[in-house]
Formats: C-alpha cells, sequence, structure tokens
C-alpha cells in the first residue's frame, strides 16, 4: 500500500486547572482584604480610654524650647484640653498642622479657655525645635515623651492623634490620624462643645 506514512500525533496535554486553585484562592482573599481595609475609618477605631481619666504622667518640656511640659494635673484643672500627638518626623503631622494653628487662634474656643498641648512622641529635640520654629507654635504647653512611654499609656496607635479632655481629666474623644476640616466640623467640634456643656 503506498502513499505518506503519518507519525502519530501525541495527545494534547491539557491544562492544569487544578494547579492553579490556590493561586485563585490567594487573590480572592487578598481582594477582600483590601476592600474590608478600605472600607473601615481608622478615625473610628474604638479606644478603651473613653469616658475614663487620663493616665498617670509627667512629661517635661522640650530641651531648649520655652515653656513648660504638662502632666495629668494639669488637665484636671477645670479647662477643656486638647491633646495632641505629634512629631517631626510624622508626615501627617505637618498635613494637619495649619488646622491646629486656626484651632489656638480661634477666639471662640479662647474665650471658653480651651487649651491645646502637644505631646511630642519619640522626637529628638533639636528636630521638634526645628519643626515648629518653620511651622509655628499651636501648643500651650508641649511635653516631650522621648521613650514613647505616655503615648503607650494614652493607648496611642501611632501619630498624629488628638485627644479632647474634659475639665476633670476624663476623656472624652479620640481622633485617630490627622485632623480634617471635616473631621474638625464633625467630631472634634462637636466633642469640645460636648466637654464644655458637662455632656458625656
Amino acid at each position: 500500500m503506498s502513499g505518506v506514512e503519518t507519525q502519530p500525533t501525541a495527545p494534547r496535554r491539557r491544562f492544569p486547572w487544578l494547579a492553579l486553585l490556590p493561586l485563585f484562592a490567594f487573590g480572592a482573599l487578598a481582594a477582600l482584604f483590601v476592600i474590608r481595609l478600605g472600607a473601615g475609618d481608622a478615625s473610628r477605631l474604638p479606644s478603651p480610654l473613653i469616658g475614663k481619666q487620663v493616665p498617670v504622667f509627667t512629661l517635661p518640656a522640650i530641651e531648649g524650647l520655652p515653656g513648660e511640659g504638662f502632666s495629668d494635673a494639669d488637665l484636671k484643672a477645670g479647662h477643656v484640653t486638647l491633646v495632641n500627638v505629634f512629631a517631626s518626623w510624622c508626615v501627617p503631622c505637618r498635613e494637619e498642622h495649619p488646622l491646629l494653628m486656626q484651632i489656638a487662634k480661634d477666639p471662640k474656643l479662647a474665650a471658653e479657655g480651651v487649651r491645646l498641648f502637644g505631646l511630642n512622641y519619640k522626637d529628638e529635640p533639636a528636630n521638634a525645635r526645628n519643626f515648629l520654629a518653620e511651622a509655628g507654635t499651636p501648643y500651650a504647653r508641649i511635653g516631650a515623651d522621648r521613650p514613647g512611654r505616655a503615648a503607650i499609656d494614652w493607648g496611642v496607635y501611632g501619630v498624629p492623634e488628638t485627644f479632647v479632655v474634659r475639665g476633670d481629666g476624663t476623656i472624652a474623644y479620640k481622633q485617630i490620624g490627622p485632623i480634617s476640616q471635616e473631621s474638625l466640623r464633625d467630631n472634634i467640634m462637636p466633642a469640645i462643645n460636648a466637654a464644655l456643656s458637662g455632656k458625656p
């Protein structure tokens, strides 16, 4: 029998879809994680210290900077106080700083006796002094927390954070992350007003 002999064709290899199953599962889990992470508002994380007295602490002033540090006793002297945790190396702290200057210059808050204190977190004194010289000093008092121990006692997650403290030393509100115009209007100012009126 004449003719061209044909080579038997090798069976086509099937793509191993099952081998990709773990990769698909990992991708789905990663996507879910990213969606859930983006959906939360970090500033709304609950703080176990809300409604409780400020922790016991004493912070010295920043070396080479005029003024006094502060302690828990200063937060129980009858004035509503904002305690802002900041550092010169913190980029979001620099972003919120103009709003802190605005708060410090607010005549209505000044008339109500509202004070703004700074808790300088894990910072070199020279760097803190340079930052405040460049950006301005909104704080009536600044305490240096170089080892970060006081911030731990305050339950600080990271910088910046801002606390509204009632005149009796009770923590009324905690802002996690930088202050924005929206958080100032919608959260911090209502917390200050409630603290001034004695509401919980």
